[in-house]
C-alpha cells in the first residue's frame, strides 16, 4: 500500500553543473525536492519506486543500479538509480532524462532507506493506463513509497520552450491545487490532449500517482510552485 508520495519537476537544470551560471536561479526548487524526499524517507518504506515520463522508446520498468547521464547536456556527471554493491552488475539500459534527474535528486540526499526501481511511462499513455500501473504499483509492497517527476506546462511565457499559451497559467494553478490537496479525481479529470498541447510531461505521471493512491487516505501538502523558464514546477508530497 502506498504510504507516501514526493511529486518533484524533472528539468536537467535542477543537476547545477548542467545549469552552470544559472544554478541559483533553482536552489529554493532544489530545497522544496530535498524537502519532499525527507517526507518519503520518514515514512519507511520498503520499497521506493520512482516515476517519470519518457519518450515511447525510453518507457518501461528500470531495476536498482540503472546509470544515468548528464553527458548530452555537456556535463561529466553520471548516476544511478539507488545505491549499488561495488560488485553490482550494472543493468545497460540508461535511465530517461526524468528517472536521471531523480536518481541525482536520491544521491544528493543520500536516500539508503529502502530499494529503489523506476518506472519510465510514455508522456502519452492513456488515462486508463495510468491507472492500471497506479494500482499495480501500489500493490508491490506493504508499505510503498513513489517519488513522482514530472513537469506542468511549457506555455507559460513568450519565451518558454512551447511559447505562450493562455491556458497553461489556469491548467498549472490547478493542478497545483490537486497535488497539493491530494485530489485523486482532480489528477485523473486531466486532459490529456490539453496536458500534450501545453507539453505538461508529468500528466500521465500524476495520473498514475492517483490510481496508486486510491485506498491510501493520504494528506497532501504543495511545497513549491513555479514557472522559471516559461515551465511550471511543482513540488508536492502526500503522508
Amino acid at each position: 500500500m502506498l504510504v507516501a508520495a514526493a511529486v518533484c519537476p524533472c528539468p536537467p537544470l535542477l543537476v547545477p553543473e548542467v545549469a552552470a551560471g544559472a544554478a541559483p536561479e533553482l536552489d529554493t526548487a532544489r530545497a522544496a525536492c530535498a524537502d519532499a524526499l525527507g517526507v518519503l524517507a520518514a515514512a519507511r518504506p520498503d520499497l521506493l519506486l520512482v516515476v517519470g515520463p519518457a519518450e515511447q522508446d525510453g518507457a518501461g520498468r528500470y531495476s536498482q543500479g540503472a546509470q544515468g547521464t548528464f553527458r548530452g547536456f555537456g556535463v561529466d556527471v553520471d548516476v544511478h538509480l539507488g545505491s549499488t554493491a561495488p560488485d553490482a552488475v550494472v543493468p545497460a539500459r540508461e535511465l530517461p532524462p526524468s528517472l536521471a534527474v531523480a536518481a541525482w535528486l536520491l544521491e544528493r540526499t543520500g536516500w539508503a532507506d529502502a530499494p529503489v526501481e523506476g518506472l519510465a511511462v510514455d508522456a502519452s499513455l492513456a488515462p486508463e493506463r495510468c491507472a492500471e500501473a497506479g494500482r499495480e504499483l501500489g500493490a508491490r509492497a506493504g508499505r510503498v513509497a513513489l517519488l513522482v517527476m514530472g513537469d506542468a506546462s511549457a506555455c507559460r511565457t513568450l519565451k518558454a520552450p512551447g511559447y505562450l499559451d493562455e491556458r497553461a497559467a489556469p491548467f498549472d494553478a490547478e493542478v497545483g491545487r490537486a497535488l497539493g490537496a491530494a485530489d485523486l479525481a482532480g489528477l485523473r479529470a486531466l486532459d490529456p490532449g490539453l496536458a500534450r498541447e501545453l507539453k505538461a510531461s508529468g500528466r500521465a505521471p500524476w495520473q498514475v500517482l492517483a490510481a496508486a493512491a486510491e485506498d491510501a487516505g493520504l494528506s497532501g501538502a504543495l511545497l513549491y510552485e513555479d514557472a522559471p523558464y516559461g515551465v511550471g514546477y511543482l513540488v508536492a508530497t502526500w503522508s
